[in-house]
């Protein structure tokens, strides 16, 4: 019996490992003020340290970046102690069996998100990026994930979202305010905060 393929968070962290590789410590990313370094500290101590991951759950709440001050902590901690290098090889090994990321329903739940926008976050800050096509079952996967992010950027105005790649296919977030049409991870990137550099219609 054949081994089953690779998901799609699986497939996006070891992509996201082998640019990271490439690129080294200091190239940009999309996320302000953070290069590769950065990012990969983040992603190793979200895989390790479940004291950090309260923390990002709350930057996903409005005010609650002020409260995730322990997981940058870690993360500044483990980034200034640990060769680049071995950063990246824990990205790329994925969490310990001991983790709660480890469960297959939380990497499919939590991860698939996470490095597809980080992937793109390193991906688009480098010159001459251009949009990757992904497949449709791909693409099914990250519209599937779109509503904890969307929630959060339709706020008080309200939110349509709807797919370019799918004509009739949309979410509605709270009262009809814009409009946003694109692919999936377009989409995605978008109602993340990575507006300049999501492809995406908005009216």
């Amino acid at each position: 019996m054949s081994a089953s393929p690779p998901s799609l968070p699986a497939r996006e962290r070891a992509a996201l490992a082998d640019l990271l590789d490439e690129l080294g410590p200091d190239a940009p990313t999309c996320c302000e003020g953070w290069t590769t370094a950065h990012l990969a500290a983040h992603l190793a101590v979200r895989d390790r340290r479940p004291d950090a991951l309260p923390g990002y759950g709350l930057e996903l709440l409005p005010g609650g970046g002020r409260l995730a001050w322990w997981s940058h902590r870690l993360e500044d901690r483990l980034r200034t102690s640990t060769p680049y290098a071995e950063v990246v090889g824990r990205v790329r090994s994925g969490p310990p069996v001991w983790s709660p990321t480890a469960l297959p329903a939380v990497a499919t739940a939590i991860d698939t998100a996470e490095y597809a926008i980080h992937h793109e976050d390193v991906r688009r800050a480098q010159p001459g990026w251009e949009p990757r096509p992904l497949p449709r079952e791909e693409q099914d996967r990250l519209w599937a994930g779109l509503a904890l992010h969307a929630r959060r950027a339709a706020g008080r105005r309200g939110l349509v979202l709807r797919r370019s790649d799918a004509p009739g296919t949309e979410k509605r977030f709270g009262d009809a305010g814009r409009t946003v049409t694109g692919e999936p991870l377009e989409l995605m990137l978008w109602v993340s905060g990575r507006r300049g550099v999501a492809r995406v219609d908005v009216s």
